[in-house]
């Protein structure tokens, strides 16, 4: 393999590992201020990285629309939006500091909630392909 496919493949697994990292770093329980401050964060990259690395894009493959290069990309973050909430609702799930599923009644346990959690937030990774 070429040195350029090592170094793509070890930047997301160093961040990655250092993210998981954080959890044995941090044995006591955060401060619901740290915490929000924390996700507000999460919530900031991801949003970043949703519109510099795929609504800008989208948006580019359409430039030649002209003014209407925006529908496709705000017709696809829209459904992509309704998608997640249909799902929200018929899937069971946590949110921090419960114990109460939401969502339809079900037995699953803890573990199998994560990971149709990670399985729900890889969804859009498994969609975007760029050649």
């Amino acid at each position: 393999m070429d040195k350029e496919v090592w170094i793509g493949l070890l930047i997301p697994f160093a961040g990655t590992a250092l993210g998981s990292a954080c959890v044995f770093l941090m044995k006591k329980q955060l401060g619901d201020r740290v915490q929000r401050a924390l996700t507000g964060f999460a919530s900031g990259v991801m949003i970043a990285a949703s519109i510099w690395s795929l609504l800008i894009p989208a948006m580019e493959q359409t430039e030649d629309m002209g003014k209407w290069a925006f529908l496709p990309a705000f017709i696809g973050f829209w459904a992509g939006i309704l998608f997640l909430l249909l799902l929200d609702t018929i899937i069971p799930h946590l949110h921090m500091n419960t114990d109460k599923a939401e969502g339809p009644r079900s037995k699953l346990k803890k573990t199998t909630m994560m990971v149709l959690a990670v399985t729900l937030h890889n969804i859009p990774d498994g969609i975007y392909y760029k050649k």
